[in-house]
């Protein structure tokens, strides 16, 4: 099946599509997407994941046409940090 994965650093997104076994998991699919080796500093054990906007675990199953994301850790409160002038 074909399925979507998607990272986004502050600077620039990286999105690829690959073809994985039919019961892939998110995990299997992140491992062989190759984002753990081109993005280092992704921590599956601290950094949340999604399919299609919604958090979810490393074991769920997969459907054709589903977007994993990896999410990218807060690195700040978004309601103590000042709002900046576009």
């Amino acid at each position: 099946m074909n399925i979507g994965i998607v990272y986004a650093k502050a600077a620039r997104q990286t999105w690829i599509n690959i073809e994985v076994p039919d019961d892939a998991t998110v995990m299997q699919a992140i491992e062989l997407s190759g984002f753990l080796q081109q993005f280092p500093e992704i921590d599956l054990e601290e950094q949340k994941v999604g399919i299609h906007g919604r958090v979810t675990r490393l074991d769920a199953q997969l459907r054709d046409g589903d977007r994993v994301e990896i999410y990218r850790a807060i690195i700040a409160d978004p309601e103590t940090v000042e709002r900046r002038d576009q």
